[in-house]
């Protein structure tokens, strides 16, 4: 009876805090997409020809970590089967911050444009059974900064 009431308060504790955590994370996203929402971040391998650009490799890395509960909805869903929806937004809030530090990079840089944006993911800290236990998600791309502008970014 004891590891059960053990098992519950770390589920419910999990819970909790793994949804605090999410929102807070969110709320930060969304807050910092807004103020870069100016900076076009494009998958196209082909830059814009209108102007002179220089050119810089920028990049985006973030580890997401897994909470108890999630793990634990989400062995539930394997044995029933259909989406895993609790592992959606984990990979979706990496994604997302992925990309807001790839363009904060970017804009420290001055560029104007990002292009041939893409994303490499991999799961890391397997725990056991090969579950997920938190996963990385890289987000790179060629930084465009507009030469003409005086700013010792000349070709």
């Amino acid at each position: 009876m004891t590891n059960l009431i053990i098992f519950l308060v770390l589920m419910t504790l999990g819970y909790l805090v793994g949804q605090m955590a999410e929102k807070r994370h969110y709320k930060s996203i969304i807050q910092r997409e807004k103020r870069l929402s100016g900076m076009p971040a494009i998958a196209s391998r082909f830059p814009p020809t209108d102007k002179r650009f220089d050119q810089c490799l920028v990049t985006g890395n973030t580890v997401v970590s897994v909470d108890y509960f999630k793990r634990f909805i989400a062995a539930l869903r394997n044995l029933l089967g259909g989406r895993v929806t609790s592992y959606e937004s984990l990979l979706d809030r990496a994604r997302r911050e992925s990309m807001l530090r790839m363009k904060e990079q970017a804009q420290a840089m001055g560029a104007d444009y990002v292009f041939n944006v893409k994303y490499e993911t991999a799961s890391i800290s397997k725990g056991r059974k090969n579950a997920i236990g938190s996963v990385e998600v890289l987000a790179y791309g060629t930084a465009l900064i507009v030469c003409d502008r005086g700013t010792g970014h000349e070709i």
